[in-house]
Order: structure tokens, then sequence, then C-alpha cells
């Protein structure tokens, strides 16, 4: 069942607090509504850029002035220890589950309950500005959408106000559809009617891509000045979605569809030259789920690399990639458009690689290594994402991850390598999650967004008996760390490799 509307006139998209990140997601979808509807009267509040105690203040005033027929909110987190740079909670998981310190132990605790306070009245913020939109616009009709919605949308729709529709995914033909009042749905989206209650429309359909041209940033000044705050951040261009890959711990290939799809490249080099020559902007940041991977995808990203060589863009970018199909051509041509560093998901061994389904042959990716060392690869940095003791992980699987990363420094330089230590985020719907259910690690109704921080701390996967030795040795690295001369990653596994026993059958990760 389909809800139905009268076409929208005007929409107020709500960006909900976070901290300062470009909002790139909601103004793709404003600029496509604006394309294709270019009557209807928008505008963009970023609540990110409004200080605390004005946020409820600012957005009545608003709503109150605009008075709106849709208001859009975005939402990007919500889980209470995804990692982000307002967020301590793996600083205080470890201390708490591995610190020796007694004081630092009982301290964490009390950190923990500040966190998960935060956390609670974030969440219940969020919806209260929902209900202020509801109590002073009865009328007009609520659409939540997001990150954080499109992995948590079923509970959100549980705790929005009536006439509201999450969208799950992508929202630029679901939001199109949602302004013309719903007749002709797409997308995937839960809907709570008037008498509250909830239906689910799952996608039938895979929106065309090429219909994203480059971003009107003229039109998006004229509805969103504050725009301009965030120039000399890096801004988001997204080139693809979709993703074929099935690793055990991500959701791209569901919230996205495991079909790729690409932008035209004309319109992604265009958008970045207007980003860089109009606005000054100096930094990229490629937003796709891997802005290489497939074969297929790597000339896509040649055609996309020929354009902005054309162009001369003065930029620097990035985004996680895959190496596994490099080639010394589009190698020279990564370092030539701006490429500052190398972003990559990485474990020194095989037996991790297939545990979590990544997709990908180690001795390939240190091969790609080499090719860029050899292509001039020399000033940017190497980025290391590294999801230590995941399930399978040994001491002889650490090991090993040490060694390769070992032969990474010896490459391009210690001081250009930047291992990111992180665990595994259990997330609902995944591979790992249904593994975790299996194994007793957690139970088969446990709750994803649960306050009980027992459970929270469980969702951050490092368990025995490697997790102590992990744990440990990361807030070793933190406490005696010279940040002017190291970091806290290379740290981290110079204390690892020290304390590895020499032979450790049993100490294997569930």
């Amino acid at each position: 069942m389909s809800p139905s509307h009268s076409g929208a006139k005007s929409i107020l998209y709500v960006r909900l607090p976070c901290w300062k990140i470009y909002p790139g997601g909601v103004i793709y979808v404003a600029d496509y509504v604006h394309k294709q509807r270019p009557d209807i009267n928008q505008h963009l509040l970023d609540l990110a850029l409004v200080a605390p105690d004005q946020r409820k203040r600012v957005l009545r005033d608003r709503l109150l002035e605009q008075r709106p027929d849709l208001v859009a909110f975005s939402w990007r987190n919500m889980q209470s220890f995804g990692p982000h740079p307002e967020d301590d909670a793996l600083d205080v998981v470890m201390k708490f589950d591995h610190s020796p310190n007694l004081w630092e132990r009982l301290k964490s605790v009390k950190d923990a309950v500040r966190i998960i306070g935060d956390y609670v009245l974030s969440r219940l913020r969020n919806f209260g500005y929902m209900k202020i939109v509801r109590r002073l616009l009865p009328e007009a009709r609520i659409v939540v959408g997001g990150t954080a919605v499109s992995i948590f949308g079923k509970h959100v729709a549980a705790k929005c106000p009536n006439n509201t529709v999450v969208v799950i995914g992508e929202g630029e033909d679901a939001m199109l559809a949602i302004v013309d009042g719903l007749e002709n749905p797409k997308g995937e989206y839960y809907y709570k009617d008037s008498l509250g209650t909830i239906t689910h429309r799952a996608r039938s359909e895979d929106f065309d891509l090429r219909q994203l041209t480059a971003v009107d940033f003229s039109y998006v000044e004229s509805i969103f000045p504050a725009f301009q705050e965030y120039l000399g951040d890096d801004i988001g261009v997204h080139t693809k979605r979709g993703c074929p890959f099935q690793c055990h711990f991500c959701l791209y290939n569901k919230i996205e569809g495991a079909h790729q799809r690409y932008r035209e490249p004309v319109e992604i080099a265009k958008e970045i030259e207007v980003l860089n020559k109009r606005y000054g902007v100096k930094r990229i940041w490629f937003t796709d789920a891997q802005f290489c991977s497939t074969r297929r995808s790597m000339a896509h990203v040649e055609q996309v690399l020929d354009e902005m060589l054309a162009r001369q863009t003065q930029v620097s970018w990035s985004g996680y990639l895959r190496l596994n199909h490099l080639t010394p051509a589009i190698a020279r041509k990564m370092l030539a458009s701006g490429m500052c560093s190398v972003d990559l998901s990485f474990t020194g061994s095989q037996e991790v690689i297939d545990q979590l389904t990544l997709g990908y042959s180690l001795d390939q990716q240190m091969e790609a290594f080499r090719m860029l060392k050899a292509q001039g690869h020399d000033k940017q940095k190497v980025k290391l994402y590294i999801p230590l003791n995941a399930p399978g992980e040994t001491v002889e699987t650490l090991r090993r991850t040490i060694a390769k990363v070992k032969e990474i420094y010896a490459l391009f330089g210690r001081d250009q390598v930047l291992p990111f230590i992180f665990f595994i985020g259990i997330q609902p719907g995944t591979p790992v999650e249904k593994l975790l259910i299996e194994r007793g690690y957690l139970p088969p109704n446990y709750n994803p967004l649960t306050l009980n921080p027992f459970t929270i701390k469980k969702l951050l996967y490092n368990p025995k008996p490697l997790g102590k030795l992990i744990g440990r040795a990361y807030l070793e690295a933190v406490e005696s760390l010279d940040p002017s001369s190291e970091y806290v990653g290379r740290s981290t596994l110079d204390i690892i490799e020290r304390n590895l026993p020499r032979s450790s059958p049993d100490l294997v990760s569930a």
C-alpha cells in the first residue's frame, strides 16, 4: 500500500547534528530534485553548524518562516560505538576491558555512562526535531534518510511521527517520488501512515546514475549559504554506487545493491573542476564504497582521471581503493591527477582475507604496492585499515600481518605508512552477525540499538584470547606515544609483535 499525498511545492532539508563533515548526500538529492522539478522551492538547514542550545529555536523559526510541504531529515550516525572525531568509545572500551590500572578502569565506567547518555540524548533530540515539525506543521510530510536510517530503518520508522517516509539507501528517485505524492513509488522505504501503521516497499529498480549530472553549485549556494563553510574541508564526490563483494562485516552491497552503476566521467570531472576553479576547493574525497575495485570499475576510474587531467584540476584526492586490477598506466594517472594517499583495507594473511570474504589476493595487493612505488609514489601516505582480531585471527596470522606491514614500511618508508587499527563493528543483517549469533557470541534476539553497555561493548568485536594482548598493546601505545615522532598504529603493531608468544596454537579468535 502506498501513501497518497498531493505534490509538494516546497522542501526543507534538515541535516541532523553530527561532526562537521560535508553533507554530500543531501546536496546530491536536492540538486537532482531541482533539475527534475525546478519549480519546487528548496532550502537546506545544517544543524551541525548551529550551536546545540540554538538548534530547536533555529528549526522552529525556519519551519514557521518557510512552512514547507515536506521536511526531509538526513541522519548520519546512530550507533554509540561508531568511531568518528567526536567519539572516544574505542579508548573507553579498551581501558575498561584491558587496562592494568584500576583507576583507569573505574574512570572508563564513568566515561562509558557519559557516552551512552550522549547517545541516548542525541537519538531522543533527533526524534524531538521531528515532533517539532509535526506540532508546528501537522499537514507536512516528514521524510527521514541517511546512513543511519539505511542500517536501522525499521527501528527508526517505529519511533517517527505519523505520516513519515523512512528512505533506505539511495534517495534521489525515492525523494522525487515522494515529492510527486508517491503516486508512482520508487526506491525502498518504510511508511508510517496517519494511523501509525508501518508498511514496507522493497526496491525493485536501480536508480540510473547517468542522471546525476555535475552538481549545480550556484543553485546549492542559493538554498544553502552555509555551503561556503565547507570549502576548506574534504568535499565528497560520488562516482558510482553498488558493490559486488560480500565482505562479512559490510552492508554496502545491501544498501546500494550488488550491481555497480556509474556516473558519466565527464560529469564527475566537471563537478570537480567547478569546485576547484570556482570555489578554490583543494581536497576531494571519492565517497564510493570503493573508488576502484573490479576490472570494469578500473576502466571507469581511468576515464575519470583522464577527464580530470584534461581539465588540469589542481586537487588532492583520495578514497577507499582496491588495487588488485591496478595497471602501470592507471597508477601514473592517479599520481598525476593528485592522489594524496592510498586508503585500503589490509591484512597480511590470506586466511583472514578469505574468512572475511574480502574477495582479493594478498599477493596481487602487494604487487600493486610495488607497482605504485615503481611509478613514482614517494610522497603520498599509505593508510592501511587493519581489522585486527577478526574471526579466524590467530597468533600466526597476526605475525604475518605485521611482517607484511614491515614490507610496506621498507617499500615506502616507515613514516609514510599509517596502520589504522580498528575492530569490526557488528552491523545487523551482515554475515558476520549471523556467524557470531550461530557461535553464541551474540544472543539471537539481541537489539542492535541496545543501551546495554555490555552488549554495546561486544559489538566492537575484539574477543578473548587475543583481545587482551591487542587491547593492552593499544593502550601502551597511546600512553607512551610522542605524536610528533610516532603514529599510534605503528607503535601498537610494534608492541603486539614484542608480546606475541612464540607458539600458541590455542590463541584463535572465535
